[in-house]
């Protein structure tokens, strides 16, 4: 239901499990491999988890196991504060919107944010996705008029 609000178990993020992500994505960035730049030099004075890896683990933190929903893409991405090692996170998930796609699926769209220690937000991500009706002869008539909505836009955008 739009509204609905789930809370996820917190996960301390190690050295090992972040070096390891930043071997497997080539980000060798000194911020977030290098202790003795990341110290000396670095703005924030120790190294950082990478943002892939956060933006990462904290949606699997939410993930479920929906087998008739398919990711569409994602949506106003911020890295909002850093994280580092040994930081622990959660993840708060909301169900913004639903709405009628076409005659088999409909779009959701769905907010994670991401807080390190209790209540410091340090990643915001809208996903979009797409799922499979439980029935849909309930949608039949407004998946129609979105259909014929969005063939007549696409009319517009030929002339």
């Amino acid at each position: 239901m739009v509204g609905d609000r789930i809370r996820s178990i917190r996960r301390t993020i190690s050295e090992g499990e972040s070096m390891l992500f930043n071997s497997l994505v080539m980000d060798h960035h000194p911020y977030v491999s290098d202790e003795r730049f990341a110290a000396e030099e670095g703005v924030f004075g120790r190294r950082l988890v990478a943002g892939a890896l956060v933006f990462s683990l904290g949606l699997g933190l939410c993930a479920t196991n929906c087998l008739n929903s398919f990711s569409y893409g994602y949506d106003r991405l911020r890295f909002i504060r850093p994280v580092f090692i040994g930081d622990t996170i959660y993840t708060i998930r909301e169900n913004l919107s639903k709405e009628v796609r076409d005659a088999r699926m409909g779009m959701l769209r769905v907010s994670y944010s991401v807080y390190k220690g209790e209540g410091e937000l340090a990643l915001y991500a809208e996903h979009l996705l797409t799922a499979l009706y439980r029935n849909p002869a309930a949608f039949a008539e407004e998946a129609a008029a979105a259909e014929a909505a969005r063939a007549l836009r696409r009319g517009k955008k030929d002339a």
